[in-house]
């Protein structure tokens, strides 16, 4: 059974910092490639950050600077560190694994992240 677990959201005033955490069991974490995206009320979900199993990164040019996503193989755990938070970073974050070669593919249940004062 496919688990990816989000956590580490929450409630944090602009310019704040958040660490979100993507745990995965049931597949070979090191074998795919990890999505950090995001869904704000009444938007549509959209891209925020990839990492390949080789360890290459892409960022959405709004986060860019702002926003790193990383990898723990050995953990299977995959992360996003969000400094200089800003209000539009509001939403529900959801984690992605994908492995292109077999077509799999799965979602967390997401964790909400809010930046207000």
């Amino acid at each position: 059974q496919v688990q990816l677990v989000e956590s580490g959201g929450g409630l944090v005033q602009p310019g704040g910092s958040l660490r979100l955490s993507c745990a995965a069991s049931g597949i070979i974490f090191r074998l795919y490639a990890m999505y950090w995206y995001r869904q704000a009320p009444g938007k549509q979900r959209e891209l925020v950050a990839a990492i390949t199993s080789g360890g290459s990164t892409n960022y959405v040019d709004s986060v860019k600077g702002r926003f790193t996503i990383s990898r723990d193989n050995a953990k299977n755990t995959m992360y996003l560190q969000m400094n200089s938070l800003k209000p539009e970073d509001t939403a529900v974050y959801y984690c992605r694994a994908h492995l292109p070669s077999h077509g799999y593919n799965y979602w967390g249940q997401g964790t909400q992240v809010t930046v207000s004062s």
